[in-house]
């Protein structure tokens, strides 16, 4: 009897594949753009911000957006709304006033031409509103099924305030962590509407633009070290990378973070943290301490900053690039960068 042969098989490599988690802004957002988009197009090192300055022009910064948010119409806004304010907030958190958009559209063969009326007089009343020129766009339509009726780019360029420079680099120990306002409002109004679970009917997205918020803050100069708008990854996934890129440890209070009873109520439903919901009329800001008082009244002077607290601090020590929460109960837990993608769709 000839002997049995036995081999363990080799392992299948089938192809890697794009998952929705690579455009959550959370880890594996990191790991594409570090393993694929960098490494193409010749990305320098520092840290990844909001927008960036203009080559030979570093008063200007420039930032582009693609907005693919479903459903189109939510309470609290729509894309169209949703796309001018995402980009304008985007230069407000380099410090920059917006001077122009762009505005390129991608619509579904089918979509009817009543929807997209609503959409573009929402984005130019938008527009008009943040007064900010929209120059120029381009419009394509592509066949039924190749895109979910209509998603938008939108290019901004900005230019910035004085002596104000923000970075996600800059934060230092001992700063103040402030907060312009709640969290969760949009991520959860977006699902909820998506999927009739009937929490829409309490609350509303908070989109909005921010560039005035920065504007109010822009006598502070100096002491404003870094801002951010909390949106994919909500305010966790902005906590850890201001972090990293600083190379700071960091401290919030969770009896300081605004949360709203209807997205407590709705996270806890779905089992979600609110510290990982989108957000998009929120700023979180890193300020000398010496400053935090004066940062609080310049924010709460304007409505979109009425609700500003102060909810944490960064760490004199501690270790480099971590987050922790101070939770109800005394005890410490770390907050980690969101892997992936909880909340599919919401910008």
């Amino acid at each position: 009897m000839n002997p049995v042969s036995i081999e363990c098989p080799a392992p299948r490599h089938e192809d890697e594949l794009v998952l929705l988690g690579h455009g959550a802004g959370g880890r594996l957002t990191a790991e594409l753009l570090d393993a694929l988009v960098l490494p193409a197009l010749d990305g320098q090192d520092g840290p990844l911000e909001d927008a960036a300055l203009l080559p030979g022009h570093l008063d200007l910064v420039v930032s582009t957006d693609s907005f693919v948010v479903s459903p189109l119409f939510f309470p609290g806004g729509d894309i169209g709304s949703l796309a001018v304010h995402g980009t304008v907030n985007d230069l407000a958190m380099r410090g920059a006033r917006p001077l122009a958009l762009t505005v390129a559209l991608i619509v579904e063969e089918g979509l009817p031409l009543s929807e997209l009326r609503q959409v573009l007089q929402s984005l130019g009343k938008a527009a008009r509103a943040a007064e900010v020129p929209v120059v120029t766009g381009d419009t394509k339509v592509v066949g039924r099924g190749a895109a979910d009726k209509v998603f938008i780019n939108t290019t901004g360029i900005g230019r910035r305030h004085g002596a104000l420079r923000p970075s996600a680099a800059l934060a230092r120990p001992g700063d103040a962590v402030l907060l312009s306002g709640p969290i969760g409002l949009h991520g959860t109004t977006v699902l909820s509407t998506r999927e009739g679970l009937g929490f829409e009917s309490d609350i509303a997205s908070d989109s909005r633009p921010l560039h005035r918020l920065v504007h109010a803050m822009a006598p502070l100069g100096e002491h404003i070290h870094t801002l951010r708008d909390p949106t994919r990854g909500g305010l966790a996934a902005s906590l850890n990378e201001i972090a990293r890129d600083s190379s700071v440890a960091i401290e919030i209070d969770e009896s300081a973070v605004p949360v709203p009873e209807p997205v407590a109520s709705a996270c806890d439903l779905l089992g979600l943290d609110p510290l990982i919901v989108a957000n998009e009329g929120c700023l979180v800001a890193f300020v000398s301490p010496s400053a935090a008082d004066e940062a609080l009244a310049a924010m709460r002077s304007l409505p979109e900053g009425r609700s500003a607290v102060r909810i944490g601090e960064v760490l004199a020590d501690g270790p480099s690039g971590r987050v922790t929460l101070r939770t109800l109960v005394g005890a410490r837990r770390v907050v980690d960068m969101p892997l992936g993608e909880q909340l599919p769709r919401i910008c």
